[in-house]
């Protein structure tokens, strides 16, 4: 008969116990491991950007962010509301010394006196408008926060016209016999060095100026004289300084910032 001890010698050795790991070797194992997931993990958004900066590209991005930035836009615009205004401010409130941003446009000398405001839309004859002509609809005045994409911001104190009281005076912005609104609004300085594109529903925002004056004085030049965009539903990249052409179409009209990469919308 077998006897336990002969049973004993059947089974397989026991394999001597582990070793109790040391702090410091628990810290090091921790942190292999915690590099080896961190090295896998970053595989999977090195592989997404790599596709995506493969993909054609849209308006000085590739196209997958042009598209985010698109639905970005779609759904804004499913808020948007002319009823919907800017906070606006005393005007002790306002900066004395406003801030200067961006020379594009302005760096080529304007003669102010033979300056023209040149309007052109679909199946109208272009119009070519003083800045007396303006004056001769009513003055607004806005104090606001001017806000810059950079990410800095000031409260401000404009005077001008509203732009959809220019539209009416000058039957602007809608199509002969439809009566339907054209999609966009273009604009650009005199010399074609800077140029926007706005949504026609946010150049009709009863806050949105022509402007002409600035803490109740005329325009200077670095701030856009004789003629600048106000629009407060916009950041400051779309406040085009120095107005020498307005358009309307139903095409998107050129834009500075969006061929460079940026938002085409940048909306508030």
């Amino acid at each position: 008969m077998a006897t336990v001890n002969d049973l004993d010698e059947k089974l397989p050795k026991k394999k001597p116990e582990r070793e109790e790991l040391t702090t410091e070797q628990h810290i090091r194992r921790r942190t292999l491991k915690a590099f080896l997931g961190f090295g896998l993990a970053s595989l999977v958004p090195y592989g997404v950007w790599k596709w995506i900066t493969k993909q054609p590209r849209a308006g000085g991005l590739p196209k997958a962010f042009r598209s985010v930035l698109n639905a970005n836009e779609q759904v804004a615009n499913s808020y948007f509301s002319h009823a919907n205004l800017a906070p606006t401010f005393p005007k002790e409130r306002a900066a004395k010394n406003v801030r200067i941003n961006g020379r594009d446009g302005l760096r080529s000398a304007l003669d102010k006196e033979a300056w023209r405001l040149t309007v052109q839309q679909p199946g109208q004859k272009p119009l070519a408008l003083t800045l007396e002509d303006l004056k001769t609809l009513p003055k607004q005045e806005l104090i606001f926060e001017f806000k810059c994409i950079e990410g800095w911001s000031q409260i401000q104190h404009w005077g001008g016209v509203r732009f959809a009281d220019f539209v009416e005076k000058y039957q602007l912005g809608q199509k002969t016999g439809s009566g339907d609104w054209y999609q966009h609004v273009g604009m650009k300085t005199p010399d074609g060095g800077y140029y926007v594109g706005i949504d026609t529903p946010s150049a009709l925002h009863p806050q949105t100026l022509l402007a002409y004056e600035m803490n109740g004085e005329p325009l200077p030049d670095l701030h856009g004289a004789p003629l600048r965009l106000i629009i407060p539903v916009k950041y400051g990249v779309k406040n085009l300084k120095r107005i020498g052409s307005i358009w309307f179409s139903d095409e998107r009209p050129r834009d500075f910032w969006a061929e460079r990469g940026y938002d085409y919308h940048v909306g508030l």
